[in-house]
């Protein structure tokens, strides 16, 4: 298995209960998370090398967040302490047909406040593959500039770069996000992206005639033929509580789904797309067949939203368990 690097923001998350408003709520369920960070444990779950790039603040909170990654396994070494808060969001918990929402309070955090890089040029040493999404460039325009050069100096190094698409309307415009992504598209190998994101970010064209996002993701190869896997998720939305997910891969012509997972109840949406990139990594990092991959991807999302808190706290093994065994059944 190879070496893996993700590079973001961790954040205190502050949740309420199932049927308390943020703005009302006494209490809060708190869980440390972000989406490099998600990634980087479940990939440490599945028995990865995998380090973690950050910046948190030297206090109280920081040590909770370092000693979170650590406990999975993370190597830290490239955590570095400093600044003046670790950035904070709260999540209000969806029911029924009313959707969770997320309030952000990240403005002003050691990560978000980082204005060059910080990192010594041993970051990218042995490492194959780096992992990345488009909530770190929403940060400011010095992590525009940043993650650009990071992203140079990795491929200078023979590492690959993998790409979480992953918008946030909250954070940057539509406009904003298509234009950076046309500078750093033309750097990646692996990227999560979908239907929407081909016509938002790309300008591709609708297609009537397309059955399914196979005309999608080759019309994106066709613009960037330097991504030779695509991969997302199909998720069918039936209540806040109550998903069925499927998993689709794109992979130098040849396109594969998952089977249909049934989620139901929820327990906790939030990192559930992380789990499934961790997943898709863990496929490439180990050569498995496309098949395998994206059904191994799809099974590690949908146990993932069956665990309170951001990371995925299941191994190999429990994946390979529930996609042998099935929904429900239990093991003796």
């Amino acid at each position: 298995m190879g070496k893996m690097l993700t590079l973001g923001e961790i954040m205190l998350r502050l949740s309420t209960t199932v049927g308390e408003r943020v703005a009302s709520s006494t209490q809060f369920f708190a869980h440390y998370g972000g989406g490099e960070a998600n990634v980087a444990i479940s990939l440490a779950n599945f028995g990865h090398c995998v380090a973690f790039a950050s910046k948190i603040p030297a206090n109280a909170l920081g040590d909770g967040a370092q000693q979170h990654l650590q406990r999975y396994g993370v190597d830290c070494r490239y955590v570095l302490r400093g600044g003046s808060r670790l950035g904070t969001y709260y999540v209000e918990t969806g029911v029924g047909e009313r959707a969770a929402q997320v309030v952000y309070d990240r403005k002003g955090s050691s990560f978000a406040e980082m204005t060059t890089n910080e990192w010594p040029e041993a970051l990218f040493d042995d490492v194959d593959i780096f992992h990345i999404s488009g909530i770190t460039p929403a940060l400011s325009k010095d992590w525009q500039a940043t993650l650009i050069n990071l992203v140079k100096a990795a491929k200078q190094a023979g590492v690959k770069i993998s790409l979480d698409i992953n918008f946030r309307g909250k954070l940057w415009t539509t406009d904003e996000a298509k234009q950076y992504l046309k500078k750093l598209l033309p750097f990646v190998d692996f990227c999560s992206a979908g239907k929407l994101d081909a016509q938002v970010f790309m300008d591709i064209p609708a297609s009537a005639e397309a059955t399914d996002d196979r005309y999608y993701y080759e019309e994106m190869n066709q613009l960037y033929p330097n991504i030779d896997l695509f991969y997302g998720t199909h998720r069918k939305v039936i209540s806040a509580s109550h998903h069925v997910l499927i998993g689709r891969l794109w992979h130098q012509g040849n396109y594969v789904v998952s089977q249909a997972h049934t989620i139901d109840p929820i327990v906790d949406r939030v990192g559930g797309g992380d789990a499934f990139a961790a997943g898709v990594l863990h496929g490439i990092a180990n050569q498995s067949s496309d098949q395998a991959l994206i059904d191994f991807a799809t099974a590690a999302s949908a146990l993932k939203h069956t665990v309170h808190g951001d990371c995925n706290l299941f191994s190999v093994s429990d994946v390979e368990a529930f996609i042998k065994n099935g929904s429900g059944k239990m093991i003796r």
